[in-house]
């Protein structure tokens, strides 16, 4: 396994005694704030391909250990199609990609990337033949057709989506059924994993990978308040569940690469004065007001880190 700690935010610097804990097991580290104010919530194209020039230049030569990414706030969450390429250049095989989340990050958007759109870019790969989307309890699941989600991707089959637990979404289109909903009556019916119960589930997801190989991508807003403090709202699922899902599909499938974001930082933002305002108006809807002092969120963000790099390590190794 090759670790980076890549610095967009101060998100892990204040976490000093995880940083500490990734540099003596030998954590390489990448600090690029310039391009983290630029593509920080959404960015243009030239912005991220500056910083993929950044992160050839700054990584270790390619190898075949399998990448795995800390990356601050998930405001970055379109940073991992970056890292997900990558991870495919070393290991180019079909893949699965293992996506725990509040959100569905599925929208469209145009001339660019979005903390919520990408994963249609990561789905343009032609070694990514599914999306497995897990915990979702955002309102992004109501009435999803409004807010710009591409359902079409589960009538293609190209994604499947557990919400942790869910009400019906209304539509417009058909949808049909796939593995983790069915339409009915205007409404998709989600195939929770509360429903399911947790246990249950976890035979129910790894029936559902039909690849070797996976890459796992970990937003912590998927996690409880009391085990994560984020930017953005907040899902139900419990830390040790979530690293009991790692280890499971770890023992099962070879995972060639991964990366957790979801740590709080105090968003900045670089680029014109239309953009600025542009993004601070988003969050302003978008996003809860932190409410935690800064020693408690560095507190839980630092020990659920912890451990999603002991179980990852483990399952990576």
């Amino acid at each position: 396994m090759q670790l980076l700690l890549l610095h967009l935010d101060d998100a892990l610097e204040l976490q000093p005694d995880f940083v500490r804990a990734c540099l003596h097991a030998g954590a390489h580290e990448v600090s690029d704030k310039k391009s983290g104010r630029a593509i920080r919530l959404w960015s243009k194209w030239r912005a991220l391909d500056d910083l993929g020039r950044t992160l050839d230049k700054s990584l270790p030569s390619a190898g075949r250990e399998a990448p795995l990414c800390f990356l601050g706030s998930g405001d970055f969450h379109h940073v991992s199609a970056l890292l997900l390429a990558r991870a495919l250049e070393r290991h180019p095989a079909p893949t699965t990609l293992i996506h725990f989340d509040n959100h569905p990050d599925w929208v469209r958007f145009n001339g660019g990337m979005h903390c919520g759109s990408w994963i249609n870019c990561a789905l343009d790969n032609q070694n990514v033949p599914k999306v497995i989307t897990l915990g979702v309890c955002s309102d992004d699941l109501r009435n999803p057709e409004r807010k710009g989600g591409n359902l079409k991707l589960l009538s293609e089959g190209k994604l499947e989506l557990y919400p942790y637990t869910h009400p019906p979404s209304r539509v417009g289109a058909d949808y049909g059924r796939g593995a983790s909903h069915h339409q009915d009556a205007g409404a998709v019916h989600w195939r929770s994993i509360a429903d399911l119960g947790e246990q249950n589930f976890i035979d129910w997801l790894l029936d559902r990978i039909e690849t070797e190989a996976v890459y796992i991508t970990i937003d912590k807003d998927v996690l409880a308040p009391d085990d994560a403090v984020t930017n953005w709202d907040q899902g139900r699922m419990r830390l040790p569940y979530v690293l009991s899902l790692i280890t499971e599909i770890g023992r099962r499938c070879r995972i060639i690469g991964a990366d957790v974001i979801g740590d709080y930082s105090a968003p900045h933002y670089a680029g014109n004065l239309w953009t600025q305002v542009a993004k601070k108006a988003e969050i302003l809807i978008d996003q809860p007001r932190m409410r935690l002092k800064p020693a408690a969120a560095r507190n839980i963000n630092s020990a659920a880190n912890h451990a999603l790099l002991e179980v990852l390590s483990e399952m990576m190794g």
